[in-house]
């Protein structure tokens, strides 16, 4: 009886532990797959996000009338609406508008925006990679700009002018390195010793200066505005719309956002490949699920049919029978465990089973099948 009474307890145990698993397994997919699921498609969403952004912009670009710095320019835009031009690309050769910057260590060089960058490198101990990694600190940086005009690129006085307004506002700067210069620091024994014990190594300084010199060739992308008084305003788009200064020509740079663009274009995609990826595994695994559950109901069924023409219950009165169910020891074993092909439970036990292994052999039961005894 103390064993029937334990054997009843383990099989209390077996059942809540497969109604839990069950729980488990009727998620339709998994925290972990969710969070890629959702952090995939927020990447795909972003990286779209981006590229139609570029997109836009080169489309802007390549609507947009492109012209020089000549004197036809105020009649051309007093025949607009506002006597503006929303988006256009002007190329020009670099003046200054009044006295220009001279570079303090070119004294020979001139220009109209300069950048003076200091910046400290030093060697910074990496416990993990037990290296010695490179790393830098802006310590300085300091930008100067006078006004300026872009004016004909044949260099005739007489052909006008355009007043480049906020170059600050420009996506970037069209800066050219006219100097550069590492500084490196000396270390005494003392300082080296410093230097492993705080796991930092000074390596020295780089000085830098970069200037838009004067009469560089610039193309200028944005809004051009007559002003009253006629003169000519190179200024950023009133829609917010992109604000480019560069060195050379437009077709470079539409060539550079055309690759940005289909940079994120593929990316996009990945993400929106690997959101797929994650949501067809997560169906396959709910089909899979389906099948074996479609299986467990057939077997069962195939076991309720058996007990309607063969009852199992035993009289437990009597001393139990030889083909007894070894867990129970109260039904008889009605179980064909496949593959080892043992008989040694009943169905309800077998479906408290913990897991699908033989109480025999251990070995793992890939199909159940009932017992017909003639």
């Amino acid at each position: 009886m103390y064993r029937v009474l334990s054997c009843c307890q383990d099989l209390e145990a077996g059942c809540a532990s497969h109604r839990e698993e069950t729980q488990m397994d009727a998620l339709p997919i998994t925290p972990g797959e969710l969070v890629c699921l959702g952090s995939s498609l927020a990447f795909s969403g972003l990286f779209y996000y981006l590229h139609r952004r570029k997109a836009k912009v080169v489309a802007n670009i390549q609507e947009a009338p492109k012209l020089q710095v000549s004197d036809s320019l105020p009649s051309i835009l007093s025949a607009t609406s506002g006597s503006c031009l929303r988006y256009v690309a002007i190329e020009g050769v670099v003046q200054p508008a009044e006295s220009a910057l001279t570079s303090p260590y070119h004294k020979e060089l001139q220009g109209v925006i300069e950048r003076l960058v200091l910046k400290e490198h030093r060697l910074v101990w990496n416990s993990l990679a037990r290296s010695w990694t490179d790393s830098e600190r802006v310590v300085l940086e300091q930008v100067h700009t006078v006004p300026f005009v872009l004016t004909p690129p044949s260099g005739s006085p007489a052909g006008g002018q355009v007043s480049v307004e906020s170059p600050l506002s420009a996506l970037e700067l069209p800066l050219e390195t006219v100097y550069e210069r590492f500084q490196q620091t000396s270390h005494g024994f003392k300082d080296l010793v410093g230097h492993y014990l705080s796991g930092e190594k000074p390596k020295g300084f780089l000085e830098t200066e970069e200037m838009l010199l004067v009469g560089s060739s610039l193309t200028g992308i944005g809004e051009l505005a007559l002003r009253p008084d006629g003169s000519l305003h190179l200024q950023p788009p009133a829609d917010g719309a992109g604000y480019f200064l560069r060195l050379g020509d437009w077709q470079t740079l539409l060539a550079e956002l055309e690759s940005a663009s289909s940079f994120w274009k593929w990316a996009a995609a990945l993400g929106g490949l690997a959101a797929g990826a994650v949501l067809l595994h997560a169906l396959h695994r709910a089909y899979r699920r389906r099948r074996l559950k479609q299986e467990a109901a057939a077997e069962r069924q195939a076991f309720d049919d058996l007990r309607l023409h063969k009852p199992s219950a035993l009289d437990l009165s009597d001393e139990p029978p030889e083909h007894t169910c070894i867990i129970c020891l109260t039904n008889l074993r009605e179980c064909v465990l496949l593959p080892c092909g043992h008989v040694c439970c009943c169905f309800s036990c077998f479906q408290a089973l913990p897991s699908r292994c033989c109480p025999i052999c251990r070995g793992p039961i890939s199909r159940v099948v009932p017992l017909y005894q003639a």
